[in-house]
């Protein structure tokens, strides 16, 4: 997993250095539609170099399951729970409580005046597309580990269920975006139980859909006023 999350974490450095770094001043569309073409790019240039069937995972977590508060779990979820949450509050404690967290959320809210507070804002950019490339390095790992197989497209509806989640939970939080993961999960178990296990994605979507209409600030994101 280590390895996987440096060797991503430097793709999506020189992704940034490439695709994204020369259109920073540009349009929001303009790298909405990038980003579209470089995930299209990465993913159809993989089933150009390793072929389209899927192919078997090397690692595969097993062992017995045990019941937790009357849910029966396998040691593999387990286990999976355990690295996700490390993680997880890994990437909270570094946003919220570091030098290096600041630098980033004070780009993200006004890049210009940053750099004239003395922030290196090409740098940080760069180090959080590599901490965001390594992040999704280890999902793929434990996805990977999880279901036993990879391919070329498995990040694409992976990458859905987590915009839908950062929707629900609330853009920009990321506590709200765990709790959003959360609430996702619970949804899709109770929709696949009342409607079947065909109709657990149409079920996740049309909840993304909902959150967009209701309450597109999801449930733990606020309003923000932009100043021109």
């Amino acid at each position: 997993m280590l390895l996987t999350m440096v060797s991503t974490g430097l793709a999506g450095v020189v992704l940034e250095r490439v695709a994204y770094r020369t259109l920073r001043g540009a349009p929001r569309l303009s790298l909405l539609i990038t980003a579209v073409g470089a995930s299209f790019a990465i993913e159809y240039g993989m089933r150009a170099a390793t072929g389209p069937d899927p192919r078997v995972y090397p690692v595969r977590l097993s062992g017995t399951s045990i019941e937790v508060f009357g849910a029966r779990l396998t040691l593999q979820q387990l286990a999976l729970i355990g690295v996700a949450l490390v993680l997880m509050v890994g990437l909270n404690l570094l946003v919220t409580r570091t030098r290096e967290g600041r630098a980033m959320r004070a780009i993200a809210l006004d890049p210009r005046t940053s750099a004239l507070m003395g922030i290196d804002v090409n740098a940080v950019i760069s180090r959080t597309f590599f901490l965001g490339s390594a992040l999704a390095g280890a999902a793929g790992v434990m996805a990977g580990a999880y279901y036993g197989k990879i391919d070329f497209l498995m990040g694409f509806l992976i990458g859905l269920k987590a915009f839908t989640a950062a929707v629900i939970g609330g853009i920009g939080n990321i506590p709200g975006t765990m709790l959003g993961g959360l609430v996702l999960g619970l949804l899709e178990s109770f929709g696949t139980y009342w409607l079947g296990g065909e109709w657990r994605d149409v079920f996740a979507f049309g909840v993304l859909i909902l959150f967009l209409t209701v309450r597109p600030t999801g449930l733990l994101g606020e309003r923000v006023t932009e100043r021109v």
